[in-house]
C-alpha cells in the first residue's frame, strides 16, 4: 500500500454583507468571505491538500478563478470533482484534519454538522474528518477580523 500526504493553506478576506460559507454550511455572519466562488476556506484547503497528496497540482489549477463557469460557483461541487480525481487515479481518502483560524463567528458549536455535510459530499466515514479552530489572540489579519484562514493536511492510500 502507497501512503501519500498533502498540504494545504488558504485564505479569504472577510466584508461585510457577504455571506459566509464554512464547512460547506451557510454561517450568520455580519461579514462573510470574499472569492471567486463562494469562498469556502474550509472547502479549498482541503481540495488543495487532497490533490497535492495525489501530486495533481492545485485546486487553482483545476477550477481557475478566471473562468466564468466556476464564478459563485458552491465549493462542495468542486470537492466532490476532487475525489473523483483522486479516485479515478487509484487514491482513497485515509483522513483529514483542518484548522480554521477565524477571531469570529465561533466555529466549534458547527463541527458536528460540517463534518457531517463533507462526508456526504466526500463519501467518507465523519470519522475521518478532523475540523478545529482557534483564534489568533486579536493578532495579524485574522485578529482584526479582515480575513480567514485554514490548514489542512490530508492523507490518502493508494493499494
Amino acid at each position: 500500500m502507497k501512503i501519500r500526504v498533502g498540504y494545504g493553506y488558504d485564505v479569504h478576506q472577510l466584508k461585510e454583507g457577504e455571506e459566509f460559507w464554512l464547512g460547506g454550511i451557510l454561517l450568520e455572519h455580519t461579514h462573510g468571505a470574499v472569492g471567486h466562488s463562494d469562498a469556502d476556506v474550509l472547502i479549498h484547503v482541503i481540495c488543495d491538500a487532497i490533490l497535492g497528496a495525489a501530486n495533481m497540482r492545485d485546486i487553482g489549477y483545476h477550477f481557475a478563478d478566471t473562468d466564468p463557469q466556476f464564478k459563485g460557483i458552491d465549493s462542495k461541487i468542486l470537492l466532490k470533482d476532487v475525489m473523483k480525481l483522486v479516485r479515478d487515479k487509484g487514491f482513497e481518502l485515509g483522513n483529514i484534519d483542518v484548522t480554521v483560524c477565524l477571531q469570529r463567528p465561533k466555529v466549534n458549536p458547527h463541527v458536528p454538522t460540517m463534518k457531517e455535510c463533507l462526508a456526504e459530499v466526500m463519501q467518507v466515514d465523519v470519522e475521518d474528518i478532523s475540523i478545529k479552530a482557534t483564534t489568533t489572540e486579536k493578532l495579524g489579519f485574522v485578529g482584526r477580523e479582515e480575513g480567514v484562514s485554514a490548514h489542512c493536511v490530508a492523507l490518502l492510500q493508494k493499494q
